[in-house]
C-alpha cells in the first residue's frame, strides 16, 4: 500500500477524554504503523445551549483541509459529529456516532432533546444536514453494526461496520476468577451503573463489585448502593491507570456492562482479551454484536434480578466462567487494525497530480 498523508478529524470537548478519543489517537499510531503521514485535526464541541450544536457543525463545514502548508492531503478521515461536515474531495467517513441526543434518544431521559417544536426543528434540520454531508463521504464505514443501523433507519444510508482492537489490547492478559465483579466506563445515566449495583444486591456474599470509571453520575450510585445496603460491597475506584485497569481485569470473575443502547463498548472486547465473561442486557446495543448468551458471558433482561442472577451463576461456577472467558477470547482476537487500515486507506487514490 503507497504511503499516504492523512488527517484524522476529531470533535472533542475539553477536559472529557473516553472511547471516542481514544479511538482516534489509535487511529492515528496505526496509520503511522503501517507507513501513512497521519496527524489529528481536532475542534472543541459543545452542545448546549441547543443553538451551539449548528454553529459547532459550521465550524467544520468552514474549513478545508485539502492541503496544509503546502503539502497536499491525501485523505481525512471524519468520526464523530460534526466532524464530518468538513470539506475534503477524498472524504472517508469512520462513524463513532452521530448526535444521539437527537436521534433515538430524543424524548427519553437520556436526552434534553423533548418533542416540542422548536426541538423537532432542530433535530429535522441536524438529519437533513447529517444525511447531506456523510453522502459526501467516498466511503462510509461504521464503529459497529449498531451505528450503522441507526444510519439506515434514520436517514436511510448503508454503512459498514468495520470493528477494531480496544486500545489495551497488547497490555491485557488473563488471570484468576477472583470473586469480583467489574465495571469500567463512564459513570452516566446512559450507561446504567446504578443497575449494576442494584443486582449486586440480589446477590451472595462474598461477591463484590469494583466500579472503574468518573461521571457526573458518581454520587447518584453511590447513594443507589446505599440505598440498596450494598455499599460496603462496592468499591468506587475513580479513574485508574492502565497497569492497574489490567490487572483488574484479569482479577475479576466477571465484567458487567449493560449501558443503554450503545454503540460498540470498547469494555466488552478487553474484558474477552482479559480471557473473563461479559454480563450484559438485552437492549445495551454493541455488545450484543459480540456476546452470545451462554457462550462468552450473559445476556439478560436489564433488570436486576436478571442481571444478578447470571452473577450467581458465574460466582457458583468457575469453570463454566472460564469457558465463556475462553469462548469470548478467540472471538476477540478474529479483530485486528490491519484489517482497518487496510479498508481506511487500502483503496484510496492520492489526491493531486
Amino acid at each position: 500500500m503507497a504511503a499516504r498523508t492523512v488527517l484524522v478529524c476529531e470533535a472533542q470537548v475539553p477536559f472529557v477524554e473516553g472511547g471516542a478519543e481514544g479511538h482516534v489517537r489509535q487511529l492515528v499510531h496505526h496509520l503511522r504503523e503501517h507507513g501513512h503521514r497521519a496527524e489529528i485535526v481536532s475542534i472543541p464541541f459543545k452542545w448546549y445551549p441547543k443553538e451551539e450544536i449548528l454553529a459547532h457543525a459550521a465550524a467544520w463545514r468552514l474549513i478545508d483541509l485539502s492541503e496544509s502548508n503546502g503539502q497536499v492531503v491525501d485523505l481525512v478521515i471524519a468520526t464523530k459529529f460534526p466532524s464530518y461536515f468538513v470539506r475534503h474531495p477524498n472524504k472517508v467517513t469512520w462513524l463513532i456516532h452521530q448526535y444521539r441526543a437527537a436521534y433515538e434518544l430524543c424524548g427519553t431521559p437520556f436526552s434534553d432533546f423533548e418533542y416540542t417544536e422548536a426541538d423537532i426543528g432542530l433535530r429535522e434540520t441536524l438529519l437533513k444536514l447529517d444525511r447531506q454531508m456523510l453522502l459526501e463521504s467516498r466511503r462510509l464505514f461504521t464503529n459497529a453494526r449498531n451505528t450503522a443501523g441507526r444510519l439506515e433507519k434514520y436517514l436511510g444510508i448503508h454503512a459498514e461496520p468495520l470493528y477494531h482492537p480496544p486500545r489495551l489490547a497488547p497490555n491485557l492478559r488473563q488471570g484468576a476468577f477472583g470473586d469480583c465483579i467489574l465495571s469500567v466506563g463512564r459513570i452516566e445515566s446512559i450507561k446504567r451503573v446504578d443497575l449494576a449495583v442494584a443486582a449486586l444486591a440480589r446477590t451472595r456474599s462474598p461477591l463484590r463489585l469494583i466500579v472503574v470509571g468518573e461521571g457526573t453520575q458518581r454520587d447518584n450510585v453511590m447513594r443507589a448502593a446505599e440505598r440498596c445496603g450494598v455499599a460496603d460491597r462496592v468499591d468506587f475506584l475513580g479513574a485508574v491507570d492502565d497497569e492497574r485497569l489490567c490487572a483488574l481485569y484479569a482479577g475479576s470473575l466477571a465484567v458487567v456492562y449493560v449501558p443503554y443502547d450503545e454503540d460498540y463498548g470498547y469494555v466488552t472486547l478487553e474484558a474477552f482479551l482479559s480471557g473473563k465473561p461479559v454480563i450484559t442486557a438485552l437492549d445495551s446495543g454493541g455488545p450484543l454484536e459480540f456476546v452470545e448468551d451462554r457462550v462468552n458471558g450473559r445476556v439478560c433482561e436489564p433488570t436486576p434480578d436478571a442481571i444478578g442472577a447470571a452473577m450467581n451463576d458465574l460466582a457458583g461456577s468457575r469453570t463454566l466462567a472460564a469457558s465463556y472467558g475462553d469462548a469470548g477470547l478467540a472471538r476477540a482476537r478474529t479483530i485486528t487494525w490491519h484489517g482497518v487500515i487496510e479498508s481506511l486507506v487500502g483503496s484510496q487514490e492520492p489526491v493531486g497530480p
